[in-house]
């Protein structure tokens, strides 16, 4: 039988739970290759991406090429892991990958603008428009007086102050999709640029969230603009919505 994605997983997990100093790209390429002679190098390597990319997984990528587990790394006073940013750039994608889920809860629970929200991120629109970070549903909820339609959320996040204008521009793209969108930056900017940014959000209806980049377990969110509802394009939304029908309209 041919090796699955899965065992390739767990076999870089398994490794990785043994290795408190953590292991190199190449180190866990050729231990799961010598595990499973048949695996090709994309599989590998595309199984740790995913790992690294995952919110929920418990893989941490420490600096380019190298990767351990989470229960190797420091923890805070409720024993929960403290995740060390890079200044890596090519660690970007990571640091972001770890506010997903953080301002998925908190568009739920606290701005209360969606129903359920999720992480996404990745290619999973592909094309050159770009995958928001952080997609919800607003929906009516049992005993609502009046219903409505539902209404698609999204969120871009950044952690980079540099790329704020690419920013801004794949957060206008969303409202294609989008009844509204969120862009999210850290505090660390400077004044002159919230300004800018604000101001921006403002003519165009995008919502603007500054958060702190260096605590993935307390990200303080601090809204400074709340999105503008806008009918988005519905070729769109049925276009990218077929993508993410099992994310949020799970198949019953």
């Amino acid at each position: 039988m041919p090796t699955t994605p899965q065992q390739i997983t767990s076999a870089i997990i398994n490794l990785l739970t043994e290795a408190p100093e953590g292991m190199r790209s190449t180190e866990i390429f050729d231990a799961v290759k010598e595990k499973f002679p048949d695996a090709r190098r994309g599989q590998i390597i595309g199984r740790l991406r995913q790992l690294r990319l995952d919110p929920r997984s418990d893989i941490e990528r420490l600096s380019r090429g190298l990767y351990r587990h989470i229960k190797f790394g420091p923890k805070d006073d409720s024993g929960r892991p403290i995740i060390v940013l890079s200044d890596d750039d090519e660690n970007e994608n990571m640091t972001e990958v770890r506010f997903y889920q953080p301002f998925s809860d908190y568009l739920v629970d606290e701005l209360e603008e969606c129903t359920e929200a999720k992480p996404l991120g990745g290619n999973t629109f592909g094309g050159r428009w770009g995958t928001p970070d952080v997609i919800g549903k607003n929906e009516s909820q049992r005993g609502d007086v009046i219903e409505h339609e539902t209404e698609i959320i999204s969120a871009e996040i950044k952690t980079d102050e540099t790329a704020l204008i690419t920013a801004f521009g794949q957060a206008c793209a969303y409202k294609l999709f989008s009844h509204k969108v969120y862009l999210v930056v850290p505090k660390v900017i400077s004044r002159e640029e919230r300004s800018r940014i604000e101001s921006l959000c403002l003519i165009f209806g995008i919502g603007f969230i500054l958060f702190d980049r260096n605590n993935p377990n307390n990200p303080d969110f601090e809204i400074r603009v709340r999105a503008s509802k806008h009918e988005p394009d519905w070729f769109y939304v049925n276009k990218y919505g077929e993508k993410i029908r099992d994310t949020l309209w799970p198949r019953r």
